[in-house]
């Protein structure tokens, strides 16, 4: 086949127009093209009069004619190459497995996709989950956004499916990817159930109910093929022997022998980085940003983004992605937007609140919100109070953020309430009185307040000073953005892990053989595209290493860049 790339049509075309297109920008005739397939659909709002869709295509030539012929014409034209093979190739597939069976310590987007290999490749993997399976788990969850009950080891952060589940369900992401491994995630998913359009949407996405249904079908498929899924089991320690693992042992007392460990949590598992810090695993301090959550009426977003195509089938609710570099050096920038969607209360320790944004499939909530957040550097969140250039405590992080929470809390008044502002009287350095047009989704709900008082602020000044500054900065790219009545409510913390447990180029810890830092949490990933694509890479180098595999494609070309910030 040949590929297009960068095919662009009117958002209102014909139904017909794809193959007229095709046969100008190949100079076929039409007996010569024999079927067009859409790899990508995609749209360009930059103008927003006249938004353009934009394809990429996989065009089956007419039988008898020559393809290479044809892609010789178009030599060194980057938009017309061959197809590319974007399908997934095991490293091995093991029958009737006896060895030492790999263990999987969490069952997020990263956790998830790791055993799904380790047992589509036989090896029989045994997952261990604190929280509980995603259906006992979503009631839960349910209890405190409407009972104002937090169970500490089943909510938004822990159970079957991770944070990715009560989220908007993203799948896409900027990593690099050049054995395409997206496409194993997406169709994997596919086959759980999730609609055929994330093949070939831009921005797919999911939402939390589809999410429910589909982790429930690939937690099946790994049990038909020999995994253990283990929920309520909480590794408590980390058993290792002259530099290697032999085992982990459970909240119950209960050891399991294994010499290979995947450590894919989630940026909360707080407790557990405290155990793996005290057992000596190499670990560091790394970046990650603090904030609020912004509400919105999702139809302003939508004007501004699409002006009269607001409304558009194919274009869905509209989306943002806006950074400011604030006078003071700070960079301020959304994260996380939800279109259509809830603020969700996110917390996983009583008595501190955290926020988060969620969305359903249908993205047809009142409000859009996203995080506001502040880029932190280790030197910020320190708690010794030196300024020597010596590395951070790695668990520094987990502390500051901690600390903000529990003041979030306080403000709230207790209840798991959030405190919150308008825009308005925020930018004012002003206490808001009473809510305008534009009403909170966070449940339990929102307390307003002094969010910028002197000595009790919720967040630190610096971070006070450049939000303030990039709000109406925001409004000149997406116009009322800065509208006063828009809600902030605090607050946002868990950006990312404040820690990252180092790996190398073979993709196990830097100090602990056996050992397969992953994910979210160990400080590799962001969000359920790029978790489930190190879950797959991690599966494989773990298999390489078990079955005596050293040339693994997995270990020669990735594995170089394996240490680095995802």
């Amino acid at each position: 086949m040949i590929r297009i790339t960068e095919l662009r049509l009117p958002l209102n075309h014909a139904e017909d127009a794809l193959r007229p297109a095709v046969l100008a920008r190949l100079q076929l005739a039409d007996a010569e093209l024999a079927n067009i397939h859409v790899f990508r659909r995609g749209h360009d709002a930059r103008k927003r009069s006249d938004i353009q869709l934009v394809y990429t295509l996989d065009c089956t030539l007419g039988q008898g004619v020559d393809e290479a012929a044809v892609l010789a014409r178009f030599a060194g034209d980057h938009q017309v190459r061959a197809t590319p093979d974007t399908g997934y190739h095991f490293l091995a597939r093991v029958g009737d497995y006896t060895g030492p069976r790999p263990v999987v310590v969490g069952f997020g987007p990263c956790g998830l996709f790791a055993a799904l290999i380790l047992a589509q490749m036989g090896l029989r993997p045994i997952v261990l989950e604190r929280g509980k399976a995603v259906r006992e788990r979503t009631q839960d969850t349910w209890g405190l956004w409407r009972e104002q009950k937090l169970h500490p080891e089943s909510n938004v952060q822990f159970g079957e499916g991770g944070a990715g589940t009560f989220s908007d369900g993203k799948l896409y992401s900027q990593i690099s990817d050049p054995r395409h491994l997206t496409r194993k995630v997406l169709t994997e998913f596919v086959k759980a159930g999730a609609p055929e359009e994330i093949l070939f949407v831009s921005k797919p996405h999911i939402g939390t109910f589809r999410l429910v249904s589909m982790i429930i079908k690939m937690r099946a498929d790994i049990e038909a093929l020999g995994g253990e899924i283990r929920f309520q089991q909480k590794m408590t320690d980390l058993l290792i022997e002259n530099g290697a693992v032999h085992g982990v042992q459970l909240e119950s007392g209960e050891q399991i022998s294994t010499t290979h460990v995947v450590i894919a949590l989630g940026h909360s598992a707080r407790d557990t980085f405290q155990m793996l810090h005290a057992r000596g695993v190499q670990m560091e301090a790394k970046p990650f940003s603090i904030g609020y959550r912004i509400e919105h009426p999702q139809s302003l977003i939508d004007a501004a983004r699409f002006g009269p195509n607001a409304g558009n089938a194919l274009l869905g609710a509209a989306d943002y992605k806006l950074v400011h570099h604030a006078k003071n050096g700070r960079s301020v920038y959304s994260f996380c937007m939800c279109p259509g969607g809830t603020v969700v209360a996110a917390t996983s320790e009583e008595n501190r609140v955290v926020t988060n944004g969620m969305s359903q499939y249908s993205r047809n909530e009142r409000n859009a919100n996203a995080g506001i957040v502040v880029g932190l550097m280790p030197e910020d969140y320190r708690q010794d109070g030196k300024r020597d250039g010596s590395p951070v405590n790695p668990l520094d992080g987990m502390a500051f953020q901690r600390l903000w929470e529990s003041r979030a809390y306080e403000l709230g008044g207790g209840g798991y309430l959030a405190p919150g502002s308008l825009v308005g009287d925020f930018v004012k350095r002003q206490v808001s009185k009473a809510f305008g047009d534009v009403m909170p989704s966070y449940q339990p709900g929102v307390t307003l307040t002094n969010l910028q008082e002197k000595g009790r602020g919720s967040l630190p000044n610096y971070c006070l000073e450049a939000i303030r500054e990039a709000l109406p900065a925001f409004a000149r790219q997406i116009r009322g953005f800065d509208r006063p009545d828009a809600v902030l409510t605090g607050v946002e913390t868990r950006t990312s892990s404040p820690l990252r447990i180092n790996r190398g180029r073979d993709y196990q810890s830097v100090n602990v053989r056996g050992l397969f830092p992953a994910g979210e949490g160990a400080g590799y990933a962001g969000g359920i595209m790029s978790a489930g694509v190190d879950g797959i890479e991690v599966a494989e180098a773990l298999a390489a290493d078990l079955l005596g595999m050293p040339d693994a494609p997995v270990l020669q070309g990735k594995g170089a860049k394996a240490g680095g910030q995802v």
